[in-house]
């Protein structure tokens, strides 16, 4: 389908929509957000005599609406200036120009009749061949669109964006069955490389594919808390992050979300679903129901299953809902020996098996409520999917699971669980039967760096649709691995590149990284092509490994932390000079070490939501692995595009200083960390490292050629540390820093001006580099220095620089 989407209509501006309106604008695309005009005048405007065709009467709830979205947190744009691209009306003035618009949205209340009625109106001004679609959550599909157009009826269907848009990654499409099936392609492409979504084709019945299968979850473990006497705090310490789910668990995110949006989504499947074997598992609990007459829903209204209190000497303290009592209690700790056992195991797969035979209560919640799961979700095929991975790939994507429910289950072993649910009361779906009788004993494998699922009315194995643009490193991992060490492993993507992935905890750099990044450009420059450093884990990297630099401190080895240092910033270099292209493919966390790689890169290919900083000056030293250098030469080049040197030099301080991380890629552009024509941007995370792979070809096809280092970095010497010194000053004499962040900033103004020299002076990289490490080794020398690092790796914060 020849479709291309420039301009994008929002119809309704509450919580979703304005959401959604934000993330269309993320991406570039001009939003029209529409909402009703309000039918009464507020106290503020009668007090200033406006009418109700006043403009600014008319606009007010869409105004107020976009306005306090922006205001919350985690915010939803990637930057405040995106917000240019929404013009905001209302829909007795503005619906006409939805005329000009390539894709209308409707998010409006969940009311059939409502819904109708906007799409009368949409009827009546949208251009032939416009998308039309709806964000419902519950209300079938194909009932908005009776009495509409053919060309209507063609170009409609549902589009359920999870809410916060920008960092949920599913987007169901809901088709009907007068949908053109080109636009269910293009819809199901365009969510996955322009939004970055997880697209999942989903079947126009209740819930769709998520709530259905999520609230079953949710609503299960409601019942098995008064069935096991487990507490809320029990609870999201059991279905937490050592199950590979969200910090916020079940309880926390229920308070997250709302209580009423859960209650409303299991009442309507309760409905709407009589012949669920489920059915009775969509009740709400005695305890469930009492909170929600007590409008006890959560963060909304301010206490749900947690309450946040002052105690008597004003510390916040966040209490936990006695379940029996329904009285708010100070939180208890949770021991558990089988969350003991998964402690040491990093891969979330491997733990399954250590829950599903837990003799403790976390272990017999898993066998309840995953014996259940697996049942459930075999029996909702071909319901609500032909194709077991659509359920996992929502799941993933909608609840930010690990795993999905019939990855869980290889995990466990199906047999294994199988037997396991009978003891249970439950029973797998005849076709798992079948599957296992023909010998085929997983849903999912490998072959040829192929991931492939179980398609069930082929009874054979297929490759998951759609992934053949992504690189999954742990689809090649076996097979494609040509040289490892303890932290880090160099994998062959193919065509020449090469990958660097680290795995150590949270992708800290220590030697064993820098070791692997020298070996895979020694070997690309001998036998490749290109080296791209990147990874599927959680986080591209936090940083360096803390608590190396700490022993070594603390032994006083400064010879050994001196050659340690060097081989950091050698590295740094080594990306930056070697003969061949080195793109680094950053996501999530980039900090310390992680951002310093990248500012060294030819190339930065890095997801949209990438938190990008040097944040050393947290620990009591300043940027050692090249990134003060590095600054130090941007900085030139700006003061040799006749910038204000005061204010150039001022503001690439201060990100080092204040130890400033960005919010998005977009932002990590804004702070200096990325340069114009030397990055792009990734929306689908999924999509990284073949986007990364990709530019690595381009560059090299282009003719790469080595950079010559650089010797012509202006520092400003004496009249730059006066800048600097004048400045810390100041911050100390009004107590807004110590007299140790005084010292930091010191020797951070030492370094970027290139030392005390008499005059504005050109210098090597090397300079630079030997001045950043003196200063970095003299903070590691400080008391105070020591007692920040201490405090991180005793307290078990992330490791970074």
């Amino acid at each position: 389908m020849n479709k291309k989407i420039n301009r994008v209509a929002v119809l309704g501006s509450g919580i979703m929509g304005s959401r959604i309106a934000c993330h269309f604008a993320n991406i570039g695309v001009e939003v029209l957000l529409l909402d009703i005009a309000p039918k009464e005048l507020s106290a503020e405007e009668q007090s200033k005599g406006l009418s109700l065709d006043h403009p600014a009467v008319k606009n007010r709830i869409v105004n107020a609406a976009l306005q306090n979205t922006v205001k919350t947190n985690p915010a939803p744009v990637y930057t405040k200036k995106v917000l240019n691209k929404i013009t905001t009306g209302n829909f007795t003035d503005d619906m006409s120009k939805i005329s000009t618009y390539d894709w209308i949205i409707e998010v409006v209340v969940e009311n059939l009749d409502i819904k109708r009625k906007v799409f009368e109106q949409v009827e009546q001004f949208r251009k032939p061949g416009s998308l039309v679609t709806s964000n419902t959550s519950g209300i079938p599909i194909h009932l908005m669109a009776e009495g509409r157009s053919d060309d209507f009826k063609a170009n409609f269907c549902g589009t359920h964006f999870f809410n916060p848009p920008r960092y949920l990654r599913l987007l169901e499409i809901i088709p009907t069955p007068d949908t053109h099936p080109e636009l269910v392609d293009f819809l199901m492409h365009y969510g996955d490389k322009f939004l970055g979504k997880t697209t999942v084709l989903c079947k126009d019945t209740p819930a769709f594919i998520a709530n259905r299968v999520g609230v079953y979850s949710i609503m299960s473990l409601l019942h098995l808390v008064e069935k096991m006497d487990l507490t809320v705090e029990e609870v999201d310490k059991f279905t937490g992050p050592a199950l590979g789910r969200p910090k916020s668990a079940t309880f926390r995110t229920t308070d997250v979300v709302g209580l009423d949006t859960m209650i409303k989504v299991s009442k309507g499947l309760y409905d709407n679903c009589p012949d669920d074997k489920a059915h009775d598992l969509f009740k709400l609990p005695a305890y469930v129901e009492k909170m929600e007459a007590n409008n006890w829903l959560g963060d909304k209204t301010k206490q749900g299953f947690y309450k946040k209190t002052k105690t008597a000497d004003g510390k916040t303290e966040i209490l936990a809902l006695d379940l029996k009592t329904l009285e708010y209690r100070p939180q208890e700790k949770v021991k558990s020996a089988t969350l003991d056992i998964t402690k040491s195991i990093e891969n979330v797969k491997d733990r399954m098996k250590v829950f599903a035979a837990g003799k403790d209560k976390a272990g017999e919640l898993f066998r309840a409520s995953f014996f259940g799961l697996f049942e459930y979700v075999s029996d909702r095929i071909p319901e609500i999917s032909d194709e077991l991975y659509r359920i996992d790939d929502a799941m993933r994507a909608g609840f930010a699971w690990d795993l999905g429910p019939f990855e869980v289950w290889d995990a466990v072993g199906i047999a294994e669980a199988i037997e396991g649910m009978k003891k249970y009361g439950h029973e797998a779906a005849p076709w798992v039967h079948e599957m296992l009788a023909a010998g085929h004993t997983t849903f999912y494998k490998v072959e040829d760096g192929v991931k492939k699922y179980y398609d069930i009315p082929a009874k054979s194995y297929k490759a998951v649709p759609g992934t053949e643009a992504f690189i999954i490193l742990d689809n090649l991992r076996a097979n494609k691995t040509i040289w490892k060490n303890g932290g880090a492993s160099i994998i062959d993507l193919g065509d020449g590149i090469l990958n660097v992935e680290f795995h150590s905890k949270m992708n800290t750099i220590g030697g064993d990284t820098l070791q692997a990044i020298n070996k895979a450009i020694d070997l690309a420059e001998k036998e490749y092509r290109g080296v791209v450093i990147g990874n599927d884990g959680a986080n591209f990297s936090a940083g360096a490994n803390v608590g190396m630099i700490f022993m070594m401190a603390v032994e006083q080895e400064w010879e050994e932390l001196n050659l340690a240092i060097r081989m950091f910033q050698n590295t740094s270099m080594r990306i930056r000079y070697s003969s061949i292209p080195v793109v680094v493919a950053p996501h999530n966390l980039a900090l310390g070490g992680g951002c310093e790689f990248s500012l060294h890169a030819d190339h930065v290919q890095l997801n949209a939501e990438t938190y990008m900083g040097l944040v050393e000056f947290g620990v009591g030293v300043i940027p050692g692995g090249g990134g003060t250098k590095e600054f130090a030469l941007r900085a030139s080049d700006e003061y040799k595009a006749d910038q204000i040197v005061q204010n150039v030099l001022k503001d690439r301080f201060l990100t080092i200083g204040m130890a400033k991380v960005s919010t998005s890629a977009v932002e990590a552009f804004e702070l200096g960390y990325l340069q114009q024509g030397k990055y792009s941007i990734t929306m689908n995370r999924s999509r990284l490292i073949a986007d990364a792979k990709a530019k690595a070809i381009e560059l090299a096809d282009a003719g790469y050629t080595k950079p010559v280092p650089r010797k012509d970095i202006l520092v400003l010497g004496k009249q730059g540390l006066g800048i600097v010194y004048a400045g810390a000053n100041t911050m100390y004499s009004g107590q807004y820093i110590s007299e140790h962040d005084k010292k930091i900033s010191e020797k951070l103004g030492w370094v970027m001006c290139g030392g005390d020299l008499s005059a504005p002076t050109e210098v090597t990289e090397q300079y630079l580099l030997d001045l950043e490490r003196e200063a970095f080794l003299s903070l590691c020398g400080e008391r105070k220095t020591l007692e920040r690092i201490q405090s991180i790796v005793t307290k078990g914060k992330p490791l970074r620089n």
